[in-house]
């Protein structure tokens, strides 16, 4: 299990998924955890695909990460008569809740919440945003809206809102159904979409309990809003840029994530930055230069994870894009400034056992020639504490925990091991040096560092740091 990168690949799984050979491959290729999206595949197709990653789990001993995506709300307009219609700059549409079949003046809107949130003056997008209309009149079951951009418009296209907060769930009954098995198949995260508020954190907490981690993703505007404390209440952040680039404008996204990693890594939680990322590779061998580029740009900003969607889920290359994403993540790692980079932005540490000896790693690294950093934790925290310290040595992460080593297969730097050997800090150490020599991460005559609570077992309780040399 050398490590070869410290930022995580997180791929789809979907039809271009064919068999457990194909699981195989791409975890080989540098996949460190899987993405199974339950807005697409029945959930026959869902349980096959995890009972494949859980096979390949076993077969290389190595833990991977199973996330799940809910779909989330989707609003779309009802159907039209024709089955669409054309849309003229300047001409008026009228959105309502009149499920009878539309036409250009008028088309169902079957979603309350929208007409009640919406005011004159706001804004809605159609169809991943090609279409702008412009609200100009509001009544108690419809909304008169003025065509600012024009196009074709179909049936069930899209519906977008970013300028109101919709009194709406994040969890549909589908996503519920949804929920309930994948936390019955076993899944180690889950992806909660439209995030709104900090409270529909509350909401989805209630029915995931300690089942599985949870991750919530930033695709609104008003989500960013709430960024900082809504990512205190989440295990993990995804920048899901696709949604996110049309409740904005194009040109903030940039800006946005940037300032999502950063809190991120001040918080101590584990980033993954979404969408579109090496999205030509779907149906070629080779990405753009601007894609490379944007790759890159994120593991340089400090993203603990990047993610591959069609591009491994349904396109005719999955293999060369994971393949692609793992060169371009190890060339930016290997850059003269990359560590200097990630040092300039460390955040400020808190007044804790936990951080104090993060930090103390990441100085020792810096003056010794440290080849690994063995931490053993209960609960996985001492290791993202150490992991937002972005040190240049990799983290050993020893656990009893299966769920925990799973867990930190999205963080930034760290490679889990699952040990329950834990009697004394002389053992502990111990193991510390016999494990960093069989995973191939130290040799002979090299120094690691070693944390660990005393008393052992206790999860939350680091509090000892010993420097030795392999012999």
């Amino acid at each position: 299990m050398t490590p070869d990168k410290k930022v995580k690949i997180l791929a789809t799984l979907g039809p271009a998924t064919r068999t457990i050979d194909d699981v195989r491959q791409l975890v080989e290729n540098g996949v460190n955890l899987f993405r199974l999206n339950f807005s697409h595949g029945e959930h026959a197709d869902h349980a096959e695909r995890f009972n494949w990653i859980r096979q390949v789990e076993h077969e290389l001993n190595q833990p991977i990460g199973i996330l799940m995506d809910l779909q989330g709300p989707k609003l779309r307009v009802g159907r039209f008569s024709e089955g669409k219609v054309q849309l003229e700059r300047g001409q008026t549409l009228r959105l309502d809740l009149d499920p009878t079949p539309g036409d250009s003046t008028r088309v169902n809107l079957p979603h309350p919440e929208i007409i009640k949130a919406l005011e004159p003056g706001m804004s809605l997008l159609v169809d991943d945003g090609r279409l702008h209309l412009s609200v100009i009149a509001k009544h108690a079951d419809a909304i008169e809206t003025r065509v600012v951009a024009g196009g074709e418009l179909s049936d069930r296209k899209g519906v977008n809102v970013p300028e109101a907060v919709l009194e709406l769930s994040p969890l549909t009954e589908k996503d519920r159904r949804d929920l309930t098995f994948g936390l019955e198949l076993g899944v180690d995260w889950v992806a909660l979409s439209f995030v709104q508020r900090p409270q529909d954190i509350h909401e989805a907490r209630e029915l995931i309990g300690d089942r599985a981690f949870l991750m919530a993703k930033i695709e609104k505007p008003s989500a960013v809003q709430h960024l900082r404390e809504i990512a205190r209440l989440s295990d993990a952040i995804m920048v899901a840029r696709g949604d996110l680039g049309v409740e904005v404008p194009a040109e903030n996204v940039p800006r946005i994530q940037k300032n999502i990693v950063r809190t991120c890594r001040e918080l101590g939680r584990p980033v993954v930055v979404a969408t579109q990322m090496l999205e030509s590779m779907r149906f070629s061998p080779a990405p753009t230069r601007a894609e490379v580029t944007d790759v890159a740009n994120a593991v340089a900003e400090g993203a603990d994870a990047v993610m591959l969607s069609a591009e491994t889920a349904s396109g005719d290359y999955p293999l060369e894009a994971v393949s692609m994403m793992s060169k371009i993540i190890r060339q930016v790692e290997s850059g003269p400034d990359f560590q200097a980079q990630l040092d300039v932005n460390r955040p400020t540490a808190e007044a804790t056992l936990s951080d104090a000896i993060s930090c103390a790693i990441r100085r020792i690294s810096g003056i010794l020639p440290v080849a690994v950093l063995v931490n053993y934790t209960e609960s996985g925290r001492s290791s993202l504490r150490a992991s937002r310290e972005r040190p240049s040595t990799p983290i050993l992460s020893l656990t009893p925990s299966i769920t925990t080593a799973r867990k930190l297969t999205v963080a930034w730097g760290v490679y889990s091991v699952v040990d329950a050997r834990m009697y004394d800090m002389e053992q502990v150490c111990a193991n510390a040096l016999e494990l960093a020599r069989a995973q191939g991460m130290a040799g002979t005559g090299d120094t690691v560092i070693v944390t660990a609570g005393v008393p052992l077992g206790q999860p939350g309780s680091t509090n000892s740091l010993r420097i030795e040399t392999l012999h």
